[in-house]
């Protein structure tokens, strides 16, 4: 079975299952997923490859693929914290090569909604399939949709998604691909489908990200591919506040976002100090 080719399934993608299987052969690694390098496939690594040369030249390797570990394992634990204090629905936004329905160790009863193109959605369950695995959850949907456009909260209800039950959302990844319009009538859908004491956790970009200088020759990289980054947000606590939940923002390197592979020192050095983590509760 060869992985999903480049026509069907976004760079970016590629891009991070590439660098989720470099980490999964660490002795050290801060999470493992079975799944990725065939999820990779040639190009993702070679486009990994790529990206990496940039930093390479910028002395920021370490740092990127750290971040993506850290960045993996961070969402990975919000995830199933929330699972284990009770709530049983999660939904991941932009699933691209997401595994974490096949590779999280789910308690009984929960449920996995994975939002995305439908082809993207459709190459990798035949690829996972292919592999012969299976979800580690009770309840595992695809809901194939385009988050920038209306009707998806209603094939999310169709799948069986129940807006007055608790549930946690992940945004990883995609908020800085889309305007801000988007990302505001994005965040306005999600609270319209959520119960109090809902979760939606992202990462940001800072607006000042998109404007650093030393940042213009990855941003490059990322238009090349047809994915520019397009939308930073210097207080998102502010936005997520703005749609009624109340956020916690942490960036890569302080307590809770780090799990020793980064420290606050490298934080303060490196070009990704401006991305941040955001996690936010629906207020009553």
């Amino acid at each position: 079975m060869s992985a999903p080719d480049l026509r069907e399934v976004s760079r970016t993608g590629l891009v991070t299952a590439a660098l989720r299987a470099a980490e999964t052969r660490r002795a050290d690694r801060l999470y493992a997923d079975p799944y990725a390098e065939h999820l990779a496939g040639r190009d993702g690594i070679a486009l990994a490859g790529e990206l990496q040369e940039f930093f390479a030249r910028s002395g920021e390797v370490p740092r990127l693929t750290a971040f993506n570990a850290i960045r993996t394992r961070f969402f990975d634990d919000r995830l199933l914290a929330s699972a284990r204090a009770g709530v049983r629905q999660a939904v991941i936004c932009a699933s691209g090569m997401d595994t974490r329905a096949y590779r999280l160790p789910w308690p009984p009863g929960a449920r996995v909604y994975e939002l995305d193109y439908p082809e993207v959605l459709a190459a990798k369950h035949e690829a996972l399939t292919g592999l012969g695995a299976a979800p580690r959850c009770d309840g595992h949907r695809l809901v194939g949709a385009d988050l920038a456009a209306p009707g998806w909260g209603e094939r999310l209800v169709e799948a069986g998604y129940a807006p007055g039950e608790p549930s946690v959302w992940i945004l990883e990844g995609l908020l800085y691909y889309l305007d801000e319009p988007d990302v505001r009538t994005l965040l306005g859908r999600i609270a319209a489908l959520t119960a109090p004491g809902a979760t939606v956790a992202a990462n940001v970009a800072a607006a000042s990200t998109l404007r650093a200088p030393a940042l213009q020759p990855m941003l490059r990289v990322f238009r090349d591919w047809g994915a520019p980054w397009v939308f930073g947000v210097d207080d998102p606590a502010a936005l997520w506040r703005e749609y009624g939940f109340a956020a916690e923002v942490v960036r890569p390197g302080e307590p809770g976002a780090h799990f020793g592979r980064w420290s606050e020192a490298d934080a303060t050095a490196s070009l990704t100090v401006r991305l941040l983590f955001v996690d936010g509760t629906r207020s009553p």
